[in-house]
């Protein structure tokens, strides 16, 4: 298995202090800092732009993994990448034109993912593997932070990483698999058996007072659910 990377999402943090929280939140172990973008048409919440994604960059010494709740995808694309974006993933129900899409964020120098919903099933990966880094897995319905985990996520993400090694083995190439939704210390040891090698985790880490123990424990439990 691929070294766990813990993607802690801000759409938890405080944001009156977002960069205190940003600098916090790595110092304590995080990989990846996750930013959710709603837009309150394709999902029912409105939160963050490129003008924060920005803001919070020189705070950011790891990779800014953006997650576009959003419809159409491509108009903001160029923006994040501006706004210091490392990875950019969005659902492929929200642009017309799938492997557009993905090309645009690679040929603008950032990774690309495509995400997930619960009910949506994974077939739109079948022709795009060679532009994909990053698969993203909702195990809650997108919108709203604080939800629980959807169970049957767990089939979805042994399938997912199915499809992934498959590619690898034709390709020596390895594509991520993340899961967002409901993932804490208690349950994490399961996701990762599963075949996920990325966490993001919103309430269960800027819930808890102590970023660094609560980050420890999660990679404690993935690594004892990988020997």
């Amino acid at each position: 298995m691929t070294q766990p990377r813990i993607a802690p999402s801000i759409l938890s943090a405080d944001f009156s202090r977002l960069g205190e929280e940003v600098t916090k939140v790595i110092a304590a172990g995080a990989d990846l800092i996750h930013f959710d973008v709603m837009d309150n048409h394709y999902v029912p919440n409105l939160t963050i732009g490129p003008m924060v994604c920005e803001a919070i960059k020189p705070y950011a010494t790891v990779p800014i993994d953006v997650h576009l709740m959003v419809r159409p995808v491509d108009r903001i694309v160029p923006n994040f990448v501006r706004a210091g974006a490392n990875i950019i993933t969005f659902h492929p129900e929200a642009s017309d034109h799938v492997d557009r899409t993905l090309g645009l964020i690679r040929d603008h120098g950032c990774q690309a993912g495509l995400v997930f919903n619960p009910a949506t099933p994974l077939d739109y990966l079948d022709y795009v593997l060679d532009k994909v880094d990053m698969v993203l897995l909702m195990s809650v319905n997108p919108g709203f932070g604080g939800q629980s985990f959807i169970p049957a996520i767990l089939d979805k993400a042994r399938a997912a990483r199915a499809k992934l090694d498959a590619y690898k083995d034709k390709t020596g190439r390895h594509i991520h698999l993340e899961i967002d939704g409901g993932v804490k210390v208690e349950n994490i040891g399961e996701i990762a058996a599963a075949g996920v090698d990325t966490f993001v985790a919103g309430s269960a880490v800027f819930g808890h007072a102590d970023y660094a123990e609560v980050i420890r424990q999660m990679k404690s439990e993935i690594a004892a659910a990988t020997a």
